[in-house]
């Protein structure tokens, strides 16, 4: 019984991601009032998408990453509980909410009204870092652990000690995002791209 809820919520979750993947490439188009009469007019239009494009690689990045680390957390766990659905839900609110923040960094990041969009960006991070600490936290509650064995509690105590540090950088980035937008944007792609590299380093079980 457990083991099938456990499965129904990750195929949820998986559809969730999935949605959320496929709505960041909608900004990513000629505006329809582009006075196109040239193949030099076209090519000039898709450069100046490069921001929303870059925007849209950095949060397909974000999402990916987020979607392999759920899919390898879920693993670690053979029992569900309301807390534990719960954080999961919250964890899925940041996913999908993660390409608004996207569009305003496409169209703003290299204007004056940057620090807005990146503050945004951050702040979902922040949030995002919170939803993963209440899920390890309600998988490794004292009574009654949700966790498989041993090794996969230290898996989760793991998981839970690197959300904190997430919380700490990805607040700092917000803040900063306030004087920094430019350097702050640069280092959250440096940061993701960090991420994807370790993953796909990492040996598969």
């Amino acid at each position: 019984m457990a083991e099938s809820t456990n499965s129904r919520l990750e195929a949820f979750c998986d559809g969730v991601f999935a949605i959320a993947l496929t709505l960041l490439i909608i900004d990513i188009k000629i505006p329809a009032g582009a006075n196109i009469k040239t193949n030099d007019d076209l090519w000039l239009a898709i450069k100046n998408l490069s921001p929303t494009i870059v925007a849209f690689l950095l949060s397909f990045t974000t999402i990916l990453i987020t979607w392999v680390s759920h899919h390898n957390t879920l693993k670690l766990v053979n029992k569900s509980s309301p807390q534990f659905i719960y954080s999961n839900g919250l964890l899925l609110l940041t996913i999908v909410f993660i390409p608004f923040p996207t569009s305003l960094l496409g169209q703003y990041i290299l204007t004056d009204h940057a620090t807005p969009a990146v503050a945004l960006y951050s702040y979902v991070n922040v949030l995002m870092a919170i939803s993963w600490n209440l899920l390890s936290r309600a998988a490794l509650r004292p009574k009654h652990p949700l966790t498989v064995n041993e090794k996969s509690t230290l898996a989760m105590r793991k998981i839970n000690r690197n959300s904190y540090y997430s919380i700490g950088i990805n607040t700092a980035f917000t803040v900063l995002a306030f004087w920094f937008p430019l350097l702050v944007a640069l280092f959250i792609c440096v940061i993701w791209i960090t991420w994807l590299i370790i993953g796909m380093k990492i040996k598969g079980e």
